[in-house]
């Protein structure tokens, strides 16, 4: 028989709020720069690609994925690199850090919903600093029980969070867009899991979804969120 779900674990970016619109929009502008240098074809991979070698170094977030524009722009550009480029890749990269937070439609009252049915804590990885001013831009803050702000999504970090908040894994439902960082690492670490899947999500949060899980359930959006 389950468990009682005690604890709702969300995640953050693209899940209670837009972000990755944001990211596409600084890629883009970042093509349009190197276009006399490299067609679209050649340049995507090749931030996709430094974004990849960068993570261990630089973890999640708007800073690191500057650096790699920056980065990409020197491997396609060479000698040929000016420096008006990179403070225009810096503007690109600050604006990531700068725009509003727009929550997708409904995400205050199904919190509000979801708080009646367990504790909520708030699980996302990426830049502290960034993270912590977007949950306070938003007005929820006050909506959780907790704020765990990671550099990454595994097993291990989902069961030391459940230890921390003093329930079994079985008790714990995590809810995200990322099948890489939300779903596979909970149902791993032995808790339910909810996938949110969103418009132009990232390619490297894509995963293969579990194939035989009781545990597993995608929402198509959160107001149709099943109770």
């Amino acid at each position: 028989m389950a468990m009682t779900i005690r604890l709702i674990c969300l995640d953050a970016d693209d899940t209670l709020w837009h972000n990755m619109r944001h990211f596409n929009a600084a890629e883009d502008a970042l093509l349009e720069m190197l276009r006399p240098f490299a067609d679209a074809q050649v340049a995507r991979p090749a931030l996709e690609a430094c974004e990849a070698r960068n993570l261990p170094l630089y973890g999640y977030g708007a800073k690191g994925f500057t650096l790699s524009m920056i980065e990409t722009a020197v491997e396609l550009c060479g000698a040929d690199l000016k420096p008006t480029m990179v403070a225009d890749i810096l503007a690109a990269g600050r604006s990531l850090l700068a725009h509003p937070v727009e929550l997708f439609e409904g995400i205050a009252q199904t919190l509000e919903d979801l708080a009646d049915r367990g504790r909520l804590v708030l699980v996302t990885k990426g830049d502290l600093l960034h993270q912590e001013a977007k949950l306070a831009a938003s007005g929820l803050g006050d909506r959780f029980a907790g704020v765990e702000i990671v550099s990454d999504k595994t097993a291990d970090t989902f069961k030391r969070l459940f230890e921390r908040y003093a329930v079994q894994p079985a008790e714990a439902v995590m809810a995200g867009d990322s099948m890489r960082s939300d779903v596979r690492p909970a149902l791993e670490a032995g808790a339910w899991a909810a996938y949110v899947p969103q418009d132009g999500a990232w390619a490297h949060e894509h995963a293969t979804p579990p194939e035989d899980s009781d545990r597993f359930a995608t929402l198509r959006a959160w107001p149709n969120c099943p109770r």
